[in-house]
C-alpha cells in the first residue's frame, strides 16, 4: 500500500505564506494498491482537485480511471472538492462512491448533490458524465475484493461519520477523520440539582466501553491517521462537543492500541507552519510514546506502511 495526502486541514481551505509547508487544502488521502494496481481515495475535502488533476495526467493516459472514494462523513470540508475532481466529468470513468448511512432521511447521493444546485454552483450534479454508484456504508466488514478487507466504525461526531481499516497484504491502514472522545454526558456532578447517580454510573460506562471499542479498532494498525486538529488545553477549556480530538489524545490511545506509526491529521486551519512545527517537537519526538512513530501530515508526504 502507498499512502499519498494531497489535504490535511480540517474545517475549510486556509491557503497562504502561513501554511506553505503542511498545505492548505481540506482532507484528502491517495491509496494506491499495486496487486493489481488500484486506486482509492478517501475523503473529498478540497484536495481531491490536484489529485483529480493528477489523475488525468498519470493514469487516463493508461486507460479509463476506475476509483472509489470513502467519505468519512459528508460535513462540507469532506466533500467540498467532488464537483472539481475533473475524472468525474469524463463519460469513460467509472466510480463508486462510498459514505455513511445518515439518519437524516437524505441519501449519499442526495448530501453529495446538495452542493451542486444552481445556488451554490453553477454545474448540476447530473451533468457528471462519469458512472457513478452511490453506496451506503453501516458499521460493519466489507470484502471489497482483490484480497480487500475494509472494516468500519462509527466515530464520535455531531453527525454519522465513519472510521475505515483497510487490510490488504497482510498490512492494515486505519482512518478517524473526525472523532472526539466519547464522554460523560449526564456526570453533572452531586451539588447539581440535575444530578442522577445512576444515570451518571450508566453514562460513565458507556463512554468507557465507546472509547475501548475505537481503540480495539485501531488495534495493531501499520498506520493511522487520527483527528488531531486541538491541543488538550484547547480541547478542555472550549472545544469539548465540536466533534475532534486533542493531539495529546490521540497519541495515548494510538500507544494503547500499539499502533506502529500514527499520523496527526486535520490540522486546524488556524495553525501555522512555525506552530505545528512546535507541535511536532513536542509530540513526534522518537520515544515520548514507546516505539510508536508520530509525523503530522502535510501536503504531498507519501508513506508504505
Amino acid at each position: 500500500m502507498k499512502i499519498k495526502f494531497w489535504g490535511v486541514r480540517g474545517s475549510i481551505p486556509c491557503p497562504g505564506p502561513l501554511t506553505v509547508k503542511y498545505g492548505g487544502n481540506t482532507a484528502c488521502i491517495e491509496l494506491r494498491l499495486n496487486d493489481p494496481e488500484r486506486l482509492i481515495i478517501i475523503d473529498a475535502g478540497s484536495g481531491i482537485r490536484e489529485l483529480g488533476n493528477h489523475m488525468m495526467a498519470h493514469d487516463l493516459p493508461r486507460g479509463p480511471i476506475r476509483t472509489e472514494i470513502f467519505l468519512s462523513h459528508t460535513h462540507w470540508d469532506h466533500i467540498m472538492g467532488f464537483p472539481f475532481f475533473v475524472p468525474s466529468y469524463l463519460p469513460t470513468t467509472k466510480l463508486k462512491v462510498h459514505g455513511p448511512f445518515n439518519l437524516e432521511g437524505e441519501s449519499l447521493e442526495e448530501a453529495m448533490a446538495g452542493q451542486m444546485t444552481y445556488r451554490y454552483f453553477p454545474i448540476r450534479k447530473d451533468w457528471l458524465a462519469a458512472d457513478i454508484n452511490y453506496i451506503e456504508l453501516k458499521e460493519g466488514q466489507i470484502d471489497l475484493k482483490g484480497g480487500v478487507t475494509l472494516r468500519t466504525k462509527y466515530l464520535n461526531h455531531p453527525i454519522m461519520c465513519l472510521g475505515y481499516r483497510f487490510e490488504y497484504n497482510g498490512k492494515v491502514v486505519c482512518t478517524a477523520h473526525d472523532t472526539e472522545p466519547y464522554r460523560n454526558l449526564f456526570a453533572a456532578g452531586p451539588d447539581d440539582p440535575s444530578h442522577d447517580e445512576t444515570m451518571a454510573a450508566e453514562g460513565e460506562l458507556i463512554a468507557g466501553e465507546q472509547n475501548k471499542a475505537l481503540e480495539d479498532f485501531f488495534t495493531g494498525a501499520d498506520l493511522l491517521i487520527h483527528d488531531a486538529q486541538y491541543t488538550r488545553e484547547e480541547y478542555e477549556t472550549s472545544k469539548k462537543g465540536w466533534g475532534h480530538t486533542s493531539i495529546e489524545h490521540a497519541c495515548e490511545t494510538a500507544s494503547r492500541a500499539q499502533v506502529k506509526h500514527l499520523v496527526l491529521f486535520h490540522h486546524d486551519p488556524m495553525r501555522t507552519d512555525s506552530q505545528l512545527d512546535r507541535l511536532a517537537e513536542i509530540h513526534c519526538a522518537p520515544g515520548r510514546y514507546g516505539d510508536m512513530k508520530i509525523t503530522l501530515a502535510r501536503e504531498g508526504l507519501e508513506l508504505e506502511p
